[in-house]
């Protein structure tokens, strides 16, 4: 029997640990020109670097692309979460780990935006309660206080952006919602206007704001605060998998 079949799944865990808190051996495409990869692969072959070598542990050989960016998460609270379902005497299965992978991810992204709120970074959020019914979907909205200022628009993509979240942003004005303006309205009508995608090439990293009306992409560069009580707007953030 080979020596590895009397090794726990615990065994693999803490193996598996050892190698990511060693150092690596990186190659980060975004720092590195990519003329010196072949000379740094020709230096790295995995056949020839020890594990254990006399230089010191490797965990891991590594290349990391241009859209890389390192963001490990709340791990330890994912952990805690993942003790708690074991004792709740659940069973564990795909399901429920995807389910708490979900509710995890929305768990941090929502709190990185209530955070915001708090410090005064915006002027409000909420976010929706899970919903068996919509496979795990969850919707946060981030107010501003006048859709038509594209200056107050760019500033609170830039605070959503600090915190945390990089995924595809739309920007929806209430009265939309008010009038009743969804989705397959009988007008016509895109109920979201601006598209705000976050570009992780550039340098710095930045947002393209696409304004959905005219097509057209949102270039100021200031973010001037200007406070208008009429004509609010909020950008939501979809967290689901499909």
């Amino acid at each position: 029997m080979a020596e590895d079949e009397h090794l726990s799944a615990e065994d693999y865990a803490a193996e598996a640990m050892a190698a990511d808190m060693d150092p690596w051996i990186v190659f980060d495409t975004r720092k590195t020109p990519r003329a010196e990869f072949s000379s740094w692969l020709e230096s790295n072959r995995p056949s020839q670097v020890s594990r254990c070598g006399a230089g010191g542990p490797v965990g891991w050989i590594a290349v990391r692309g241009p859209q890389y960016w390192e963001d490990a998460g709340d791990v330890e609270g994912l952990q805690d979460s993942w003790e708690t379902l074991q004792e709740s005497g659940r069973s564990v299965s795909f399901h429920t780990i995807r389910e708490l992978a979900l509710n995890h991810s929305v768990d941090r992204a929502w709190e990185s935006i209530a955070r915001a709120a708090l410090d005064g970074k915006i002027d409000s959020a909420r976010v929706s309660p899970r919903d068996p019914r919509s496979d795990s979907r969850h919707v946060i909205c981030v107010y501003n206080q006048n859709f038509t200022d594209e200056e107050q628009v760019m500033r609170l993509d830039a605070v959503i952006r600090a915190a945390g979240v990089k995924c595809v942003l739309y920007y929806k004005p209430d009265v939309y919602s008010y009038l009743g303006i969804y989705r397959n309205n009988r007008w016509k009508i895109c109920p979201t206007i601006y598209e705000s995608m976050f570009d992780l090439e550039s340098v710095p990293r930045r947002s393209h704001i696409i304004n959905k009306v005219t097509s057209q992409e949102l270039t100021l560069v200031l973010f001037i605060r200007s406070f208008c009580q009429i004509n609010p707007g909020h950008f939501k953030r979809c967290c689901s998998v499909r």
